[in-house]
């Protein structure tokens, strides 16, 4: 029973959820909500005292209320530390997708990846979206130096 217990929690203690912190419109639309970009903030699951703030577009007008729209593929990412770091649960995978949110109905997948680079002591942070058929090699990314005097566990 403790096992079950246990795998629940460490499921909702590494579900990231964004909050979104703001946005701006790009295209008014008569009908349905404006085309903008809007900036969400996500902590790292794994790695307390890390956030990551993306800006991405999000798509307006009738499609984009009814949630059928697709978002276009450009994201932009800053990591920073906020905090302490510390880390949660053991030891990182050497990579990992921490956050995924689906940009259109069926097939856009919006990724935030960590990787560690062990020979820097630095966390990195890579986002971009893929698609069933056709991703997009559009990307960006941020690292977070952690201090020396703290080892990243790695597996």
């Amino acid at each position: 029973m403790k096992k079950v217990y246990l795998a629940v929690g460490l499921l909702f203690a590494f579900s990231a959820q964004a909050d979104q912190l703001g946005e701006v419109n790009t295209v008014f639309k008569l009908i349905g909500p404006d085309h903008k970009i809007i900036v969400e903030m996500y902590d790292d699951p794994r790695v307390n005292g890390v956030s990551c703030y993306v800006s991405r577009a999000k798509t307006g007008g009738i499609s984009g209320a009814l949630g059928l729209a697709t978002d276009k593929a450009e994201a932009s990412i800053a990591c920073r530390q906020v905090g302490p770091i510390s880390f949660m649960a053991g030891a990182l995978p050497k990579q990992e997708d921490i956050f995924s949110e689906r940009l259109s109905i069926l097939f856009k997948t919006l990724h935030i990846v960590r990787m560690v680079d062990t020979k820097r002591n630095t966390l990195v942070y890579l986002t971009y979206s893929d698609k069933l058929i056709g991703g997009s090699p559009q990307n960006s990314v941020t690292a977070v130096p952690v201090d020396k005097s703290t080892t990243i566990p790695v597996k």
